[in-house]
């Protein structure tokens, strides 16, 4: 079984019980969380920043378009910080517009990764994520957030859904912008593995060395993982010499595409 196969199970598997509601649900900062929860004196801050935003850029918008914006971002930005921690650095608000950037996050060992969050609210079944050629182009990966209820300046508490990932090297754009749905998406349980792994690819490729890795189910497991490793132990790098790691990911994206998965 290969990581993207694994993944797209794990993915399904998180969809029926998004639907009934049996979700992995932890509070410890850098541990993965199917949910997260936003509230209280947390959410009173969020707020105080959007409206400071709002507030700011109220002559290029009116002012609670542009509150709500800021506070779709800002919800689906804080589930990825509580997700990463440390491993990801945020990007300076300030120095841009609008809810939904060209990149809201980097690895903080390595800024050239780019880390774009898309939050949505709807119903599981129509909800769509979209993404534009531009923010493909400066991140290595879109996470999705699934913002249960409507948001709003009256709402006291959210729930929060990480509705999955994709690396942007399997979307392929007919056009200037793409949409996809929530099974489309990888399951969010492999982010953190697939950015350690794609930053040791650049890493190892920075020093000219043979960067070369295909993703291989391992055999056993030498020891019980943490929740951040928890499908670390199914990627296992195997020495090709005719493919590198950025090859590997633009030849599944046309499969993909060809499949007329991602369109």
């Amino acid at each position: 079984m290969d990581w993207i196969t694994l993944l797209r199970s794990l993915q399904s598997d998180f969809i029926k019980r998004l639907t009934s509601g049996c979700l992995l649900h932890c509070e410890t900062e850098g541990q993965y969380s199917e949910l997260t929860i936003i509230s209280g004196e947390r959410l009173k801050a969020l707020r105080e920043f959007c409206w400071l935003m709002a507030e700011k850029y109220k002559r290029v918008s009116p002012v609670r378009d542009v509150f709500i914006s800021y506070l779709k971002g800002k919800l689906g930005e804080e589930v990825v910080k509580e997700r990463l921690a440390d491993f990801i650095t945020e990007v300076d608000y300030e120095k841009r517009f609008g809810g939904d950037g060209n990149i809201d996050f980097t690895l903080t060992s390595d800024p050239s990764i780019g880390i774009e969050v898309k939050s949505r609210h709807g119903n599981i079944d129509r909800v769509r994520w979209s993404i534009s050629s531009e923010e493909v182009e400066k991140n290595a990966v879109v996470v999705c957030i699934l913002i249960q209820e409507d948001v709003s300046e009256a709402q006291s508490q959210y729930h929060l859904f990480l509705a999955g990932f994709l690396p942007t090297r399997m979307i392929k754009l007919k056009t200037g912008k793409i949409s996809f749905g929530i099974d489309q998406l990888l399951y969010g349980g492999g982010l953190w593995c697939y950015l350690e792994q794609l930053q040791s690819s650049l890493n190892n490729s920075s020093r000219q060395q043979p960067s070369i890795y295909k993703y291989l189910p391992k055999q056993e497991i030498l020891s019980k993982p943490t929740n951040n490793q928890l499908l670390k132990s199914f990627f296992q790098p195997e020495y090709n010499n005719n493919e590198d790691l950025n090859t590997l990911y633009v030849k599944l994206g046309d499969e993909y595409f060809e499949k007329g998965e991602y369109t």
